[in-house]
């Protein structure tokens, strides 16, 4: 059998990379299952499969082949990866490992709307076209099957000869169960290795190479296994290559397979020898008429199922041992083969329902870089920065270093910020907002911003000192559980979180107001890593989206004394914030003496300062500020902190944007009074906030601005100077890129409530031709509008997945029911 797989047409150009953008690296694999990467020259690199990072780690010997014969001339055989490019000034030349010497394609060309990538090589010797398309099925709404771990790769082969052809393309993996790492010198070490088996298996209508070890215990750590399959009835195989000397494997399995596109087995029946591995070949073989294309498909799966359960030891975590657990995929599958053979099984499914999400979120009016934007950080939750446990709970780091996470315990004042979880699976996110309110709730209502308590263990902070609490982050949360509960309608996740909602707000009445007057003032931790004091419009904000969630919560429950009563408390805070903060262009610190306490804000402008009232137009909650103060405010941000190049910024902070790049600052001060020591990372560029920027902007109606702003970041990740998949801030793929979400819902004038069955469109861009994707925790599809011949508008409301029976829309001034 082989998969019935079809190539779609797209309406617009996907972003594009030739092999000289070497930092384009393009993420497969499923949520909470690692990943492997796909580079612009087609090599498969980062190999992250093991329960944490590793960036740079390339598996030896693992790369895709072709063998093409003409008749009548000279077989061809080149690796499936464009030529090495420049420098080339590595101490032992190019290893054998990844076949430095051998023929390979002319040149490449990587497109990726995620989460599909594509790359199509060049090669005037060849008598075929090839291109490679990879992803893995990643359906919003269906978590499990975004979370399988593995990955489909199609190689279609066109025969533009005049003559029939034969063809094989073979892949190559080495069996890394135990680990794979090298020294200085560029030799593997491999002393966790050893007693490695490579089998040949067919049986659930499928055939390849499974890869394992006899060495560790199922309940070990190192334990796993991979798989490198296809359906293809045409297939040769190589289940070890040669057992020798220097680099007479690599001999061996090159002349092998350039002799006749076949792969002899050598017939090892033994395991590996101790702290050695064995490589492995599965190739498919066809022949195709001239003009005639054939696809080459495999299936490459892992299962690496037991992590520790926990935050890494290497971080500052108070805990007596460790425990093991599990990843949630070890509860769907046993192994690796048997998520093949899910794939193989559900493959039709899987499929149509990926293209659906993918062509309904491309196929649309929005401008190209703000899809880019908004696709390219959906990676952050198939990284190794998010995890997935077997009893459901979700957690993420907040990026990920090269080999460690950055930044344990899913903190809260980071993953405000993202968006795109909230919108495309709500049940990790509710998940997440579970574990905050009612496993890291402290009695007297502060929240844990780092989850410790869960894995019975505890956050320290520098100096040795118990965690405060974040006054940004639990405020933050409260916001996020109204939006979960208007994303979802379910009143029973509200009605469990309400009590520890109260809780954790009056925490900030009673620890963070020391004066009384309703406005936050003491001592306040922050997502900048240090406390401001005194009142500062970052977390006076974000206490009024928290007044205001609770309101609505209490008067939906019945508990309309509370809802006043928190009325009456969002009125005074109001009132007295705008007394203390307002300076007649935007919002700043009140302080006596900025430099009383060290990395202040005092009079900067801040472009965090509405951070809260950003959240609060995302989630459905209107104006907590005076409209026309939150248009002066934004407005200043923009004007005094976005550089149009960075030429003449002095930054003793980390530098993300520089030279003749564009970017937003956190902080600037044009009115003076800068601290002798700022915040820390005042200076800095961050894409998530430059991202939480641009969608306000959007929403004020700067909508020049907030996409030039867009476009700026997507300029900066050009597959040149940064991955386009991969946004750096504390760690490779980190949290608040997810900020990113947020144009789609500021563009589209979409607005939600579950609760109530209502949804709203109402575009500010293209309104004349108008198409987008739209999510709730219900259903997900596209919103049209067009202008009819009568010169009215028109709407259509397209359900792709999901149910939305009974929902109302209100559309182009008019009301349509689902």
């Amino acid at each position: 059998m082989v998969l019935s797989h079809k190539k779609v047409s797209h309406v617009r150009s996907a972003r594009s990379f030739t092999a000289e953008a070497s930092e384009a690296a393009f993420l497969l694999g499923g949520i909470g299952t690692g990943n492997v990467s796909l580079g612009s020259r087609g090599e498969f690199r980062d190999w992250e499969l093991f329960n944490h990072p590793d960036k740079g780690l390339h598996f030896p010997n693992s790369y895709f082949a072709i063998w093409v014969k003409e008749e009548g001339e000279p077989s061809i055989a080149k690796v499936l990866q464009s030529q090495f490019k420049p420098p080339h000034s590595k101490p032992h030349g190019y290893s054998p490992y990844a076949g430095g010497g051998l023929p390979r394609m002319e040149a490449s060309r990587m497109s990726g709307e995620y989460p599909i990538c594509r790359i199509v090589f060049e090669d005037s010797k060849l008598p075929v076209q090839v291109e490679l398309e990879a992803y893995t099925p990643f359906i919003p709404l269906n978590a499990d099957d975004s979370g399988i771990p593995g990955t489909i790769m199609t190689y279609w082969v066109k025969n533009v000869s005049d003559g029939p052809i034969d063809v094989t393309v073979a892949g190559s993996l080495i069996n890394p169960i135990g680990g794979i790492s090298f020294n200085a010198f560029g030799s593997m070490e491999l002393p966790a290795t050893g007693r490695n088996v490579n089998d040949f298996v067919q049986k659930d209508g499928i055939s390849g190479l499974f890869f394992h070890s006899h060495k560790h215990a199922d309940t070990d750590l190192l334990y796993g296994n991979m798989s490198l399959v296809t359906t293809n009835p045409n297939v040769t195989s190589k289940r070890v290559w040669l057992r020798g000397a220097h680099f007479d494997y690599l001999q061996e399995f090159w002349d092998d397979f350039a002799e006749d596109g076949r792969l002899n087995d050598l017939g090892y029946e033994t395991p590996s020898d101790d702290c050695k591995t064995d490589t492995g070949s599965l190739g498919i073989f066809e022949t195709l008429a001239p003009g005639e294309t054939k696809q080459f498909q495999f299936i490459m799966s892992w299962y690496f199922p037991n992590r520790i359960n926990g935050w890494s030891e290497q971080f500052r975590v108070r805990a007596e041992g460790r425990e093991i657990t599990q990843n949630y995929y070890a509860t769907r599958f046993d192994s690796s083969w048997s998520a093949a053979a899910y794939i193989v099984q559900h493959f039709e499914r899987l499929e149509r329902e990926t293209y659906l999400f993918q062509n309904a979120l491309f196929h649309s009016t929005l401008p190209d870089y703000v899809l880019d934007a908004m696709s390219a950080n959906i990676t952050v939750l198939r990284s190794t920065t998010c995890y997935w446990l077997e009893n459901g709970k979700f957690f993420g780091f907040e990026g990920s270093l090269n080999h460690l996470g950055s930044c344990e315990g899913t903190c809260t004042h980071v993953w405000n910020y993202a968006q795109t979880a909230a919108f495309l699976f709500p049940t990790l996110e509710r998940s997440m907002r579970q574990t905050e309110f009612l496993l890291e709730m402290h009695e007297d209502g502060k929240m844990n911003y780092r989850a410790t308590k869960v894995f019975e263990s505890e956050f320290v902070w520098p100096g040795n000192l118990i965690a405060p609490g974040a006054a940004d982050g639990q405020m933050g949360a409260i916001m996020r559980v109204f939006r979960e509960w208007k994303l979802s309608g379910e009143d029973e996740f509200v009605k469990e979180l309400w009590p520890s909602v109260q809780k954790a707000l009056q925490y900030g009445l009673e620890h963070w107001d020391t004066d009384g007057d309703y406005v936050l003032d003491g001592q306040q931790h922050n997502t900048y890593d240090i406390d401001f004091h005194g009142p500062n419009p970052l977390t006076g904000t974000m206490f009024l989206g928290a007044l205001r969630a609770a309101e609505e919560i209490a008067a939906y429950l019945g508990e309309t004394d509370k809802a006043r009563a928190y009325r009456d408390i969002f009125e005074k805070s109001l009132i007295r914030l705008e007394e203390l903060m307002w300076n007649g262009e935007y919002y700043v610190q009140m302080v006596e003496d900025v430099d009383q306490h060290k990395h202040q804000l005092g009079l900067g402008c801040l472009s965090d300062q509405l951070l809260g009232q950003q959240f609060a137009h995302l989630y459905g909650l209107g104006y907590l500020l005076p409209p026309d103060k939150v248009r002066s405010a934004l407005s200043s941000v923009f004007k005094h902190n976005f550089r149009d190049n960075f030429n003449k910024h002095a930054n003793c902070q980390r530098a993300y944007a520089l030279n003749d790049e564009q970017g937003m600052l956190l902080c600037s001060w044009p009115q003076g009074g800068r601290p002798k020591l700022p915040f820390v990372y005042s200076d800095e560029v961050w894409t998530g906030i430059e991202y939480q920027v641009a969608t306000h902007l959007i929403y004020e109606g700067f909508l020049e601005e907030g996409l030039k702003l867009v476009k700026t970041v997507r300029n900066r990740h050009d597959g040149i100077r940064r991955n386009p998949w991969n946004e750096v801030e504390c760690g490779h793929h980190y949290v608040r890129s997810m900020a990113s979400w947020g144009l789609l819902i500021a563009l589209s004038g979409f607005k939600y409530d579950m609760v109530q069955g209502t949804m709203a469109f109402a575009p500010v861009i293209d309104a004349d031709r108008f198409t987008s994707f739209w999510s709730t925790g219900k259903a997900w599809g596209t919103y049209s509008q067009r202008i009819n011949q009568a010169g009215d508008y028109e709407a259509e409301i397209k359900v792709l997945y999901g149910d939305m029976t009974g929902v109302r829309v209100i559309a182009c001034g008019k009301d349509y029911i689902l």
